[in-house]
């Protein structure tokens, strides 16, 4: 592993300065999954759960969360995304996948928007499905893939397994 770039010469933490980088379009997709009882994802696929529509909920969640990025993680910068997209899909018996996909056109990536999207919009489903189902757990918060910048493209093996 090279030098961590959150940190200065002296050891601190700072924020890795970028204004010499270029403006590159950069794209990051995360997810994270939520494991229920079989009852609950049903409930929620058929838009049964009495605090109202999860997925919707969940969706605009994510999205202002990956807005808000900057706020919730110290040394992260703030961005002007230009698309965000939290998407949904059952993996029954037991299981939603929450997949968050954000796009920036900047000297820095997109990861950690992405997955803040992924990881808010899946802590909404738990917070409005929780009177229902406490054994919920939220599983595997992590990156899926990324392009743009000096690194070029990154996609996790196996991905979406």
């Amino acid at each position: 592993m090279g030098k961590l770039s959150h940190l200065d010469a002296k050891g601190d933490a700072n924020m890795v300065d970028v204004s010499a980088k270029g403006e590159t379009r950069r794209t990051a997709v995360a997810e994270a999954r939520v494991a229920m009882q079989p009852e609950t994802l049903a409930e929620i696929l058929d838009r049964g759960v009495p605090k109202g529509d999860v997925l919707t909920v969940a969706r605009v969640a994510g999205i202002q969360a990956a807005k808000r990025c900057a706020d919730l993680i110290p040394l992260c910068h703030p961005l002007p995304l230009d698309w965000v997209a939290v998407e949904f899909a059952a993996e029954p018996p037991a299981r939603l996948c929450v997949t968050a996909e954000c796009r920036v056109t900047g000297p820095t990536g997109v990861e950690m928007e992405a997955l803040t999207a992924a990881g808010i919009a899946a802590l909404t489903v738990y917070d409005m499905c929780k009177s229902m189902d406490r054994g919920m757990a939220i599983e595997q918060v992590r990156l899926l893939r990324k392009e743009g910048g000096r690194s070029g493209v990154w996609e996790r093996d196996g991905a979406g397994a």
